[in-house]
């Protein structure tokens, strides 16, 4: 059976506030064939977000030019909880909401050459637009405390919008992961900060590649196939690199060591003829979720 993708890119992402390397910056695995058309890997370590757009932007040119179909995973989510956009007063009436909020993030959040960015003070901006008070978003550092975003968890329990995603509630459900909410901004394990700066370059890569796709927003929710995929050269889409077993090499990084095994499982999933199934959302969740997931919260590839 013929692969779907020709090439896999996986990026670890890191909401770092200054040029970082090694150790908690951002990893980009590339799982790509040489002139001898076998597949090879090679992981690049870059200091900034705007930097790693670039480098993306200019690996997946060329892997298309030479007519490769690109699989392109981010370690963050690219959705929020169903009700968020519209608890924010975006425009969800002449699109989908998960659209108005790529587009509100990508207006609001600007990284500097240096990585720095306005993000406490973003999030403190929709947590008044929301709630008028510090919620949904917490975990700021105490300089950026102010009265709508605290250091600390809020209570979801009473609130309209809730603490996880579809996905991350059926991986705790499940015992398949402890994921962190994406309203968390810092602190260990958050993912929050990663979200709020990595969606707007996300945004601006589907703006460059008009014939790229976000999964599952703009394919469709289902097992995916080489007919759904004609005329389309990449595919973006969330991962979770702890879904697979990894032990560091000798002289890497965990994050090295995770971006090598999470494009390794994808290309041997493809390789089996398995990959297609992978990109089905939640097969077990009734209809009303899984509109939910497609129109605005997304899944996580192979979940």
């Amino acid at each position: 059976m013929a692969r779907l993708f020709d090439a896999y890119i996986m990026v670890d992402w890191s909401a770092a506030t200054k040029p970082t390397l090694g150790a908690n910056s951002i990893w980009i695995g590339i799982l790509a064939k040489d002139a001898r058309l076998k597949l090879q890997f090679k992981a690049v370590n870059i200091d900034t977000r705007l930097k790693a757009r670039e480098f993306l932007e200019d690996m997946v040119a060329k892997l298309t030019r030479r007519g490769d179909r690109v699989l392109l995973g981010f370690d963050f989510s690219l959705g929020y909880p169903a009700g968020t956009a519209e608890a924010l007063g975006l425009d969800v009436a002449s699109q989908p909401a998960w659209a108005a909020m790529h587009a509100h993030l990508a207006k609001k959040l600007k990284d500097k050459p240096d990585n720095s960015n306005a993000r406490y003070a973003i999030a403190a901006g929709m947590n008044y637009a929301i709630s008028k008070g510090p919620y949904p978003f917490w975990g700021a550092p105490a300089r950026d405390v102010v009265s709508t975003l605290s250091s600390t968890k809020p209570d979801y329990a009473a609130q309209p919008l809730p603490e996880f995603r579809i996905v991350e509630s059926y991986l705790r459900d499940n015992k398949l992961g402890q994921p962190k909410s994406v309203w968390q901004l810092a602190y260990t394990g958050s993912v929050g900060s990663q979200s709020l700066t990595g969606i707007p370059h996300v945004h601006a890569l589907r703006a460059t590649w008009t014939n790229a796709r976000i999964w599952p927003f703009e394919t469709g929710a289902g097992e995916m196939t080489a007919q759904d995929l004609e005329g389309i050269e990449v595919v973006m889409a969330e991962i979770y690199p702890s879904q697979v077993k990894v032990k560091a090499e000798k002289g890497e990084t965990l994050d090295e060591a995770q971006v090598r095994e999470i494009a390794r499982h994808y290309s041997q999933l493809d390789e089996k003829g398995l990959l297609g199934g992978a990109f089905s959302t939640g097969k077990s969740l009734d209809a009303g979720k899984i509109e939910q997931i497609q129109a605005e919260e997304g899944w996580i590839l192979g979940i």
